[in-house]
């Protein structure tokens, strides 16, 4: 039985079983859209918002965008399960307008801890008159207030207090921003790199991605295609210790795919190819390059540091690596990614990698297919999966790619001095790509990752970073290829295009 560790996880899931069990069937109306609030929100008495009304309207949002209609501007329809689908230039992150509780945007707030002493500092700091006293206690005029921080840096008991939204607060572009005159978020979609930093962050569970579950559940329920999963290497924490790799397979072969490969296997190949062209950079005198494997940082390079774009790899990620080696072995192969990322939904209809992926689930939406077609791990046979090195499978972590190309540069021929700076998450994202910016970097490659802890952390996980990191590191430690070149599967790569079409 799954364990939900929030109630936001829990309601997300189940709508999303819901989802998969009428297209399953190919009932995905109107009036079943209607009817799955009812199923999942239970009992007359609001648990969390105002009235049990609140509650199925904001549940009716997410069965409506889990089938790609737009909750917040479209009516709602029919759904024609061929027409959902992700284009280029499509947003993959969306607010929930009926879900986001408008959470106080005044940047600086004087708590209870306000002694009303008689030092006054925070109103002599301030330049704009905008402390004032009652009571001897202090208060902050939010019409005169400039938000510079110089109050809370005057106070010497701390007691002055910088609100800043969740979702807004972790955005690495600015994308999220607060409409004015609702006080409700809004996604600059031109900014937004659809990392999910922002949906992992509300509390309210107000910001959530597109989701081509419907149409994946119904290709899978039909048969008839040479259906592939890919699966990212963090999907080794997202389930129990006790359920071995193998049964992961054959969990997912239940579902009707025809196999499943591991993105690890193509992160080994990603590994040998990104190596060698970062020597040849450096042989004809770049500087620096960036990895490219995760979207999330392509993105971000290409909106906040257009001028480095270049010095991104023209290497293709993991997930591209695998959906081309499969389609080269089976042409009629139907590939679908399966992974804690929200971007590689709009990877994989970049221009640059376009055709090789043809849907992108989640971990969240993968656990939701499961159970809409009645699959539990424990009951599936367990057999041998060892198709990556350790060192694949680690890609799913931050620095594990550094740690790949390392061990490689190391056993190969490769000559080059190799100076790792790594980025986990936006934050550090801005330090390092701003210190590059000037040629200030202190290394020459950089490893950046979107998601603080790398893959493994990702927007669309089904367990948290904490709780997935012990199983990620056992299973990982399993793989009898200790090195990238013990990986014997290179070999069939070397016939694959692994470069980007840029």
């Amino acid at each position: 039985m799954l364990q939900f560790e929030t109630q936001l996880k829990k309601l997300k899931h189940d709508i999303l079983v819901e989802i998969v069990k009428y297209a399953r069937k190919d009932e995905l109306t109107k009036e079943n859209l209607d009817k799955i609030p009812d199923k999942v929100i239970h009992g007359k008495k609001a648990t969390y918002r105002c009235c049990i009304y609140k509650e199925r309207e904001i549940a009716f949002e997410r069965a409506r965008m889990a089938v790609d209609i737009d909750p917040n501007t479209e009516e709602n329809r029919d759904v024609n399960i061929d027409d959902i689908k992700i284009s280029e230039g499509d947003q993959i992150i969306y607010i929930l307008e009926a879900a986001c509780d408008s959470c106080p945007i005044n940047d600086f707030m004087v708590t209870d801890l306000c002694r009303g002493c008689l030092a006054h500092r925070c109103k002599e700091a301030c330049k704009f008159d905008a402390i004032y006293y009652i009571n001897g206690r202090a208060y902050i005029d939010h019409d005169k207030c400039k938000s510079c921080g110089a109050c809370k840096r005057a106070c010497q008991y701390d007691a002055i207090a910088e609100i800043i939204r969740p979702c807004k607060s972790v955005c690495p572009t600015g994308a999220l921003d607060i409409d004015q005159d609702t006080s409700k978020a809004k996604i600059h979609e031109e900014k937004c790199v659809n990392c999910g930093s922002c949906m992992s962050a509300c509390p309210f569970g107000a910001i959530s991605d597109r989701s081509l579950i419907a149409p994946v559940a119904r290709m899978l329920e039909e048969g008839g295609k040479n259906i592939y999963a890919i699966v990212a290497p963090a999907i080794t924490g997202q389930v129990p210790q006790i359920i071995t790799y193998g049964q992961v397979k054959n969990a997912i072969k239940a579902l009707g795919f025809k196999d499943m490969y591991e993105a690890a296997c193509g992160a080994d190949a990603v590994t040998v190819h990104e190596a060698n062209e970062f020597a040849e950079r450096m042989e004809n005198g770049d500087t620096m390059m960036t990895n490219s494997c995760c979207p999330g940082f392509v993105s971000y390079v290409d909106i906040m540091y257009p001028e480095l774009k270049d010095k991104v790899s023209g290497t293709v990620s993991p997930m591209i690596a695998t959906a081309r080696y499969i389609k080269n072995m089976d042409p009629e192969a139907v590939v679908v990614f399966i992974g804690p990322c929200t971007a590689k939904k709009k990877e994989a209809v970049r221009p640059d990698v376009a055709g090789a992926v043809d849907y992108v689930l989640t971990f969240e939406e993968i656990m939701a297919m499961f159970e809409g077609f009645g699959i539990e791990f424990a009951k599936c046979e367990s057999e041998d999966v060892d198709d990556a090195s350790i060192f694949g499978r680690g890609f799913g972590a931050a620095g594990g790619l550094t740690k790949a190309i390392e061990n490689y540069v190391n056993d190969s021929e490769v000559n080059v001095e190799f100076k790792p700076v790594k980025i986990s998450g936006g934050k550090e994202a801005k330090k390092v790509m701003t210190m590059a910016k000037v040629n200030r970097l202190g290394g020459n490659f950089i490893e950046g990752m979107m998601c603080e802890g790398g893959c493994i952390n990702g927007a669309g996980k089904f367990m948290s970073m904490m709780k997935a990191k012990p199983s990620f590191d056992k299973k990982n430690a399993q793989s009898t290829m200790k090195t990238v070149l013990s990986n014997e599967i290179l070999e069939e790569y070397k016939n694959i295009n692994l470069e980007r079409n840029l």
